[in-house]
This record gives structure tokens, sequence and C-alpha cells, in this order.
């Protein structure tokens, strides 16, 4: 990145992670181009730093307004070098147990939405020959658990979308990465969950991720101003990773499911070499 203050667009600056970046990022002295739904957290917004913190109202699940407000940003403040897609939330619920409204909520927010901001973002990165786009997933993005189905389906869709377009754009002077948080103390476990109707035979499964989060809310172990000043970092390096777990959680589960994952790899290795055509 160049040297002077950077032009940052962040989904979901009201709560949370992207408020938290957006803030440090204004107190260091760049400018940020910050998404909100509701019109009140648009002016809050837009009064923490006049003239640097420039609001616009978008929500995800209106398809047909993202490019438009890309647009926009883009004419307001001639360029953006830092895309982040922050915004998002978590469904707990089995799979059987969510509705057919909050599946597709779900991925509108967590998948579609943040697809169609990269897409959007795309053409003026390109043109530029240089940008970062920084993808918020989670630990659920590498492992899924009974009662989160849903929501680690749209993670997990984001970081394949996300993997394929780093090497797609690498070639043209533009970096992705990918996001994976454990636990932090967010609202993402409070006010920011939805949560299905329960059905009684999942008590045991999904319903253990249910109390889980009842239980956690203000207590998670994780800094969101530490990830903040990481997310900052990031855009500094010259070889960034493009995954980054951040907190303890998120680095030994993601370990232990990898670990797993080539054991259960070797334990079938023989079987599953045999299934091609036989070679003369």
């Amino acid at each position: 990145m160049s040297e002077g203050p950077q032009t940052w667009f962040i989904t979901g600056v009201s709560t949370g992670f992207g408020r938290e970046l957006a803030k440090l990022l204004l107190e260091q002295g760049h400018i940020v181009a910050g998404t909100a739904r509701r019109p009140e957290d648009v002016a809050a917004f837009a009064s923490l730093a006049p003239g640097r913190a420039h609001a616009f109202r978008l929500d995800l699940t209106e398809p047909d307004t993202i490019a438009p407000v890309v647009a926009q940003v883009i004419e307001q403040l001639g360029h953006v070098e830092v895309v982040v897609n922050n915004a998002g939330y978590g469904t707990a619920g089995a799979v059987e147990e969510v509705t057919d409204e909050q599946i597709r909520r779900q991925m509108e927010v967590n998948f579609f939405g943040a697809l169609a901001v990269m897409r959007a973002f795309l053409p003026h990165l390109r043109a530029r020959r240089r940008g970062w786009i920084l993808n918020l997933s989670s630990i659920a993005g590498v492992i899924a658990n009974p009662g989160l189905g849903l929501y680690c389906a749209s993670k997990f869709a984001l970081e394949a979308v996300s993997e394929a377009l780093a090497k797609e754009v690498a070639p043209l002077g533009i970096k992705v990465v990918i996001i994976e948080p454990g636990p932090f103390r967010t609202d993402f476990a409070g006010r920011s969950l939805a949560v299905a109707p329960a059905i009684p035979d999942y008590e045991a499964t999904a319903g253990v991720m249910r109390r889980y989060f009842e239980q956690a809310d203000g207590k998670q172990a994780g800094d969101p101003v530490k990830a903040a000043r990481a997310m900052i970092e990031l855009v500094g390096m010259s070889d960034p990773p493009l995954r980054l777990a951040m907190g303890n959680r998120a680095v030994d589960l993601i370990r232990t499911k990898l670990e797993s994952q080539l054991a259960e790899l070797a334990k079938h290795e023989a079987w599953a070499r045999s299934l091609d055509y036989e070679t003369s």
C-alpha cells in the first residue's frame, strides 16, 4: 500500500468488527466509506469524522442496490484501496429446524451480498491494477458444527469463491484475504443471532449450540480491537496469507480439523487411488 491516507470500504460499520475497524482507521487519519442498514446508524457513522467518514445505506438483502451504492462510493471518493466484506450474522438451528426464509436470508447476506460487493468493485480494482479484498469468514468457514449448518454453509461458500478469486486476480495486483475469527466479543451471539424454532429430537445436538450462545455472549475471549489492528497490519504486508485464523480457539480447532481430515484421507488412500481406470 502507498504511504499516506488510504480509502477503505467496509460493510456493516454499526457494530462488531466493522465498527472497531472503521474507528481505528479514522483515528489513524484514513478515509472510510462505511455501510449500515438503519438510517440512524448511517447518520451516527458519518458524525464520527466529518469529511473522512462517508456513510451509505446498504441492505445486502436488496441485491439491486449494491452496484449503485458501489458506483456512488467511487464517484464520491475517486478510488477505493481496500474492500472489507464484514456485514453478516449467524443463524442457530438444525438443518431441519431452520425455516426457508431463514435459509435464504442467511445466504443472501453472508454469501450473495458479499459476492455482489466484490463483483461490483472488481472492475475498479482491475483498472487500477492494485487493491485488497478482505472477506470476513469464520471458524465456521472451516468447521461445520451441529446447530450452525446454514451459517457454516454461507461461510464455506464465501471461502470457496474467495480462494478462487484470489488466484484469478493475483496477476492483476489484487490481493484477497479470508479472515477466520473464532469467538470474539461482538454481538454475534446476542442481538445479531437468528434462532430457529426448536424440534425436541435435536436437543442433544443443535440444542447444545443454542445453549452455548446463551452462556458465551459477552464472555468471548477474542478482542475485536486487536482483530481490527490485525486487519490493518495485513494490508501492510507484501506477502499476506490467503487465510488468517484469529484467536486461540480458531487456531486450535482449525488445526484439529485439518489433522483429522488428513488422517481420514490417509486411512482410505489406497481405496481412493484404486478407483481410476487401470493404466498400462
